[in-house]
Parts: structure tokens; C-alpha cells; sequence
């Protein structure tokens, strides 16, 4: 007895060090573990031998997933997120304000990409920002909490066999509004923005506060009215289907206490402890492993490690993975995998386990830059360095305050009469731009590009927003004096790219060509953008307050210098996407309708990565609406919850997914009879075996 009480301790103890070894930066303020009990945090490294669902990321979507499958108490879900827990840097997680001033881009808590140099954008490499850690790139953004259009998402729908039936605008405007819970701002507040918004319109009950900043900079309140000036619609209500026109942006802000609400804190947080979830950060995925069915390949484990040096560790799957490591890392998966271009894995040394050509293809992300002038009026760079300075310090309600003055222009705004002819023009070089532009020599890629290629021109002759527009009230002073920037932020691109591995090793970082500008259509279509923000800082009321141009300055005029000078700024918006496009198969298509990978029977993807076209949005709240319909789809799948199942019944196993996540801590036996271990307690129970022995 003795003997089998120290064999089970030391596997116990063996699994728990090796999850723990090179891991946990963040455990420090916690010594008791209660509150890290609460928010089923793995921070010892105790996990489960099998689980029925892993997720592969522990991010915006991720996080969602097991908070909402983990609802269902004969179900197990274990999270492998590959970056920290973010406790260490709370304060730059959880100011909002110090997303611009403090951020984790740069840090250990950003994957730190870099794409290859961009023929198009002078040559240069650009970096590309992911979050790495727990809550993902949702703990570093900008917190905007804009949705796409209706026109978007149903053409979205339109590309894949039952698409219609699963992801049409009604699905996902339900799913996030399912996700949220707005608050209306003050009256102050919104008579100093201007603001504009429908109640009807928004979410009430769901975990990811949205609301408007406690604070708001004077300037923010010309910014709908200046737009008007020049023609631009002022959207009623930019969330209802009709995102296009001028307004102001909410912001994924919690108005109780001024604090970002990310996945982590939205979704995972506040959860009592569940028996049948577990979230093991610092555990990088390194591959899934397949059964040898070469017909219809099953994932029956999913391989990790906290560092390149460590052990390699494997979880045994027993339902379905779901890769949700957003548009970089859900493909560096399943490429290191032996699932994709089978081209691409041979030249990295991987063993070719499916063939599967748009895996990494039809990468689309937005570009941006801006133009600058000096203003004499307060910024929020300004008002934040005055409080500072005078040892006042900023409130919460000050420290909210982010940028979320925001427009959709279309190609009318744009172009005015040209639209007509610029849509002729970029129809005529479709075949041109299928033979030198598209990163594969599929068939079926280059077929799936055509298609996603013919859904973008459909756009351009719509009220679809082609550029956002943004005001930015956070940049640094310039020769003494405050300044204020427009950005400007193509939305549509029909530049292309992809990613791929170079190496066999999991730890080495992807390659990332989203080969911006090669399609002159990009280039066109920003220009004018940047012509749009130029001429809204020389128009009332905002230019009561703006002084001399910064940047480009005067001596860009004509459209090529334009063209020369945003050639060698634009940068990433942070909104990289399709590069696992729900497809059908033939056009080069990675996951169906029900988020599955081809030719894998039990493997899905849920994150950014699915959209096969670009929105005019930024890309948290469709990610946060394409969660929720996930765990619809996989929670029907098995218990007839969250979809109607085959009787139209809702199984007794499970609780209903409505508004935020429900309380649900029993065990209960997973599908093959084995019962499924919470790893806490079976780690308590160990230590009494250990004390009885020792006593």
C-alpha cells in the first residue's frame, strides 16, 4: 500500500514539474492560491492525463470556448496557452490608457512577429504584435468594439457550403450580443462626444463589458460634426448591420471600476472553480498527433512543452482540439503538424500527414498610417503628462480614455465619380493578379483567391467601408507642442499573402508575407484615405484647433508622392486574418461550415484565422460572436446544447449558455467510461497519503 502511495505521488508529482519547469513568471501575489483556485489557473503545473476538449491558445476566442464549454458538468476542457498569466503586468493589462503609454507589445507578453521585408512598403520588415499571454491580443488592443456589416458577414456566409444556415448576419449579430454587456455613457459624456448609439442594438447580460471612457477629451465632440462637413453620413446606430459612416466606437471597457474587459477577465475570472476546466499557461503547443487513418486523420493528442529545452509532454485527446491561436499561430500548428501544403512541409522537414493546400493561404490584414499636426488644444498625451507632472496622478475615470472617434468611408467618399470606373479597372486585372500575385501554384488556392477576390469588388460599390478613419489623441508632442493624427486604415485589401514554417522546430518563429501594396488597388484606395484624413484636419470645427502639419508636411501633394510616402510608413492595424478560410475544399478552403479542417475528423479552428475576406471592423467583437457560435455548434454536437439538437430537446447533462457563463463545478465521467481527474484535488488527496505515511 505504502508502495503504490509513493508510485502515485511520484507520478503526480513527475507530470506537475514538468509543466512547471521554465513556466510562471506571474505567481507572486498570491501565496494562499485562493483567488488562483477561483479562476481554475493552472499555476503548479497538476493537469489531467486526458481531456475531452483541448484548446490550442488561451486567447480572445480561446478563453471564450472554455468558459463556455467547460457550462457543461460531463465535460473536460483543458487550455494550452503558450504565454504567462499576466498577473505580473496587471496594471499595463488593466489601465486602459496604458494600453499607448505602457503596453505589452515589446514585452515577454507579445509574440514579437516580424513579417519579411515588404517589396512594397520600402523594403522593410514590419513588426506584427500578438499577445502572448493569457486573454491574448484581447489584453493588448485597443479595446475598439466595433462589429462589421451586415452586407460583410452575409457575403461571408455566402462562400461556404451552410454558411448561410450558421454564420449569415443574423447568427452573429445574436452571438455578440450573446457576448457583451453595454452601458450607456453619461450624459456628460455623451454630450462632450457627440455620441450617437442604439441601445436595441447592443447585448445586456453578456461577460465582455462595453461601454464609452469616463473621460472625455473636448476634441472627440467635433469629430461627427467635422465629418458631416464634408459629406461623410453619421451613423444613428453603427451597430445594427450598419457600421458604415461616422461615430463613436465603444470600447471594451468595464464601467464599475474603468478596467479593459478582455477574454480573461470576461469570461474566466469570474468563474467559481470548475472541476472540469482547467487553463495551463506557459505551454506552447509543439503538434497534434494523429491515429494512422490517412482517410480521415483523428487527433488523439495534442504534444507541448514550457520551453525548446524542455520535455516534450503529451495530452491525450478524447472528443475534438480546437485550434485557437488566432491567424499566426492556429497554422504554425497545424503545419508543424504535418497538415498543409505538402510543398511548404517537405522544405521544413515535416512528415506529410494531409495534404491540404490552404493552410497559411489567403492571408488579409489592414495596413495604416497617419497624418499629424500640432494643435493648441488638450490631448489626452497632454492631460496625462500635466497630472503626472504635478503629482496628481489620473483617475480611473481619466485613465480610461482611449481613442474611439472612428469613421467608415466607402469608395464614394473616396473616389466620388471615379468609383465606377476604378471597379471596371480592378475587374479587368483579376486574371493578372491570379498569375503573379498568388502565393501557391494550387489550383484550388488560386481558385479560392478568385473567389474572396469577387466578394472584396462586390464591396466597392456599396456604403461598405473601404478606409476607417481615426482619431488619435495619444501621440507624443512635436517641437514643443501637442499633437493630434488622423490615421487612415485600408480595409479590403487584394493584396494576399501567407504563412508558413521554414524549420521542423515549433519554437522557431513562422514566416509572415502579407505581401502589403502588391495589389495597386491597396495602394489607391489608402492614398485617397490619406487625402480624407488631410482634408478633415483642414475643415470646422476641427481645424479651430489644428496648427501646422507634421506629417507628410507640404511637400506632399500629388498622388505620387503620396504613393512614395506611404510606401514607406504604413504598418499593421494588428488585424491579421483568413489564413485558415472557411472555404469549400476545392477553392483552397480549410475549415467548413462547422469550423472542422478537412480531412480531420475531430480538429477545429475558432478564431480570426476562419474569416476567408476581410471586415471593416476591428477584429475582437466577430471573434468574440465566432466563439459563441462555436461552442453553439460543438455544445449541440454532443448534448444538444446551445443548437437544436435532433429531438429539439437540451440534454440534462448540461446548462444553458445564456449571458455570462454558469456556475458548473461537478465531475462527471467522460465519454469512455474513465472518469475525468480534477487535478487539484486529486493533488490534495495525494498530499493526505503522503502526511498518513510521514505521521
Amino acid at each position: 500500500m505504502r508502495s503504490l502511495a509513493f508510485a502515485l505521488l511520484a507520478a503526480s508529482v513527475a507530470h506537475s514539474a514538468a509543466a512547471f519547469k521554465d513556466g510562471h513568471r506571474d505567481i507572486y501575489h498570491d501565496h494562499a492560491g485562493r483567488d488562483l483556485h477561483k479562476r481554475n489557473i493552472v499555476y503548479n503545473g497538476q493537469i489531467a492525463n486526458a481531456y475531452d476538449f483541448v484548446i490550442v491558445g488561451g486567447g480572445t476566442a480561446g478563453l471564450a470556448l472554455a468558459a463556455r464549454l467547460s457550462e457543461d458538468s460531463n465535460t473536460t476542457v483543458l487550455v494550452l496557452e503558450a504565454g504567462d498569466t499576466g498577473d505580473a503586468v496587471a496594471d499595463s493589462i488593466n489601465v486602459p490608457l496604458n494600453a499607448y503609454f505602457s503596453g505589452l507589445p515589446g514585452t515577454p507578453y507579445d509574440w514579437a512577429y516580424t513579417t519579411v521585408q515588404q517589396p512594397n512598403a520600402n523594403n522593410r520588415a514590419l513588426p506584427w504584435p500578438r499577445g502572448k499571454v493569457l486573454g491574448g491580443s484581447s489584453a493588448m488592443n485597443g479595446m475598439y468594439q466595433v462589429r462589421p456589416s451586415k452586407l460583410e458577414v452575409d457575403t461571408w456566409a455566402g462562400l461556404v457550403d451552410g454558411g448561410k444556415d450558421k454564420w449569415s448576419w443574423d447568427d452573429l449579430f445574436d452571438n455578440m450580443k450573446e457576448s457583451e454587456s453595454f452601458t450607456a455613457p453619461s450624459s456628460d459624456i455623451q454630450q462632450l462626444g457627440n455620441i450617437k448609439y442604439n441601445a436595441d442594438s447592443r447585448g445586456s447580460n453578456g461577460p465582455v463589458h462595453v461601454t464609452y471612457p469616463g473621460y472625455m477629451v473636448p476634441l472627440v465632440g467635433n469629430w461627427t460634426t467635422t465629418l458631416a462637413d464634408i459629406g461623410v453620413a453619421v451613423s444613428e446606430d453603427a451597430y445594427g448591420g450598419n457600421n458604415w459612416g461616422a461615430f463613436i466606437a465603444t470600447s471594451s471597457i468595464n464601467p464599475t471600476n474603468w478596467t479593459r474587459s478582455y477574454s480573461r477577465s470576461a469570461y474566466i475570472d469570474p468563474l467559481p472553480p470548475r472541476s472540469n476546466l482547467a487553463i495551463l499557461p506557459n505551454a506552447t503547443v509543439t503538434r497534434l498527433i494523429f491515429d494512422s487513418n490517412t482517410n480521415n486523420l483523428t487527433a488523439t493528442g495534442v504534444e507541448w512543452a514550457t520551453s525548446a529545452s524542455a520535455d516534450r509532454q503529451t495530452i491525450k485527446v478524447n472528443k475534438e482540439v480546437i485550434l485557437a491561436g488566432g491567424a499566426v499561430g492556429s497554422p504554425h500548428v497545424l503545419l508543424h503538424s504535418g497538415v498543409g501544403p505538402s510543398d511548404v512541409l517537405k522544405a521544413a522537414g515535416v512528415d506529410v500527414k494531409l495534404d491540404l493546400p490552404g493552410v497559411g493561404q489567403h492571408l488579409q490584414d489592414h495596413i495604416s498610417t497617419q497624418v499629424t499636426w500640432k494643435t493648441t488644444a488638450q490631448t489626452a498625451n497632454s492631460l496625462r503628462t500635466q497630472n503626472l507632472a504635478s503629482g496628481n496622478g489620473n483617475s480611473p475615470a481619466f485613465n480610461s480614455f482611449i481613442n474611439s472617434a472612428t469613421a467608415y468611408v466607402n469608395t464614394t467618399d473616396l473616389l466620388g465619380d471615379y468609383v465606377s470606373q476604378f471597379k471596371q479597372q480592378v475587374a479587368g486585372q483579376l486574371q493578372s493578379s491570379i498569375s503573379s500575385l498568388v502565393p501557391s501554384s494550387s489550383p484550388e488556392v488560386q481558385k479560392g483567391y478568385e473567389a474572396i477576390y469577387k466578394a472584396t469588388l462586390g464591396t466597392l460599390d456599396t456604403p461598405v467601408g473601404q478606409v476607417e478613419i481615426l482619431l488619435s489623441l495619444t501621440g507624443p508632442p512635436a517641437g514643443g507642442s501637442n499633437t493630434l493624427s488622423i490615421q487612415a486604415a485600408l480595409q479590403h485589401p487584394f493584396s494576399h499573402g501567407r504563412v508558413y514554417i521554414s524549420s521542423n522546430d515549433p519554437f522557431t518563429p513562422p514566416v509572415i508575407d502579407p505581401q502589403y501594396l502588391s495589389h495597386n488597388a491597396d495602394t489607391v484606395i489608402l492614398r485617397e484615405g490619406l487625402k480624407l484624413a488631410r482634408k478633415l484636419g483642414q475643415t470646422a470645427p476641427l481645424s479651430g484647433s489644428i496648427g501646422d502639419e507634421v506629417s507628410p508636411g507640404s511637400s506632399v501633394q500629388s498622388d505620387d508622392d503620396w504613393d512614395k510616402w506611404l510606401a514607406g510608413q504604413i504598418g499593421t492595424e494588428y488585424h491579421p486574418s483568413c489564413s485558415l478560410a472557411m472555404l469549400p475544399r476545392e477553392l483552397g478552403g480549410v475549415v467548413d461550415a462547422d469550423l472542422k479542417v478537412y480531412g480531420l475528423a475531430n480538429v477545429r479552428v475558432a478564431d480570426a484565422s476562419v474569416f476567408p475576406i476581410q471586415f471593416s471592423a476591428h477584429l475582437q467583437a466577430p471573434v468574440y460572436g465566432l466563439a459563441e457560435q462555436a461552442a453553439r455548434i460543438i455544445r449541440s454536437t454532443y448534448n444538444g446544447v446551445g443548437w437544436p439538437s435532433a429531438n429539439g430537446n437540451a440534454s440534462s447533462t448540461s446548462t444553458s449558455s445564456t449571458g455570462a457563463p454558469s456556475a458548473t463545478t461537478s465531475t462527471q465521467a467522460d465519454h469512455n467510461g474513465a472518469i475525468a481527474a480534477a487535478p487539484r484535488v486529486f493533488a490534495l488527496a495525494i498530499a493526505g497519503v503522503l502526511a498518513s505515511l510521514l505521521l
